[in-house]
């Protein structure tokens, strides 16, 4: 069973194990994704994919005790994502900033709020994702943020009509 990673808020102060606090905007908070946020969050998945993620998808995510978590900015939710836990690795499986809210840097910030809670609640090594071979923006988001592309797997995402695309397999090793 993965091991959580534990929800802070990215307001607070407070520092975790490791003796550093989780990168902070102004205004923002990092909290858990639950059930009655799903309402919320259901629509920006469905905007922001071709493919997105169901319900299902996320009660699934959430009964298995994958971190999940939501940033916001008083009501509004402005990104969130998923991940899983195994050993010393986290998993990146969905990273999602709403399209209302799209280029002002919260892509990195979720991805600050993500490596931290890696390194220092999980101890974990290695972060991994998988990125559509066509979605350059977030490949470039990525590299700059210190993955590096490591493999492809062939025909994993779909894309309509029965044809797929190749995933392009990324990682970042979270010590020096």
């Amino acid at each position: 069973m993965p091991t959580h990673l534990q929800p802070a808020s990215a307001a607070t102060s407070t520092l975790p194990p490791g003796g550093l606090a989780v990168p902070a905007a102004p205004g923002r908070r990092v909290v858990p994704l639950t059930e009655d946020l799903l309402d919320a969050i259901l629509p920006i998945e469905q905007v922001a994919f071709s493919h997105p993620w169901s319900r299902g998808n996320f009660a699934d995510a959430l009964r298995s005790g994958y971190s999940a978590q939501v940033l916001m900015q008083g009501e509004d939710v402005l990104g969130y994502f998923i991940a899983m836990q195994i050993l010393d690795e986290v998993h990146l499986l969905n990273i999602t900033v709403s399209p209302l809210h799209q280029k002002q840097g919260l892509g990195r910030e979720l991805l600050d709020i993500l490596a931290h809670r890696s390194r220092y609640t999980a101890k974990a090594q290695w972060l991994w994702l998988e990125v559509r071979e066509s979605n350059i923006r977030a490949r470039r988001i990525y590299e700059r943020y210190g993955f590096t592309q490591v493999g492809a797997r062939k025909k994993y995402y779909p894309v309509h009509h029965g044809e797929r695309e190749t995933a392009i397999l990324m990682s970042m090793h979270l010590w020096p």
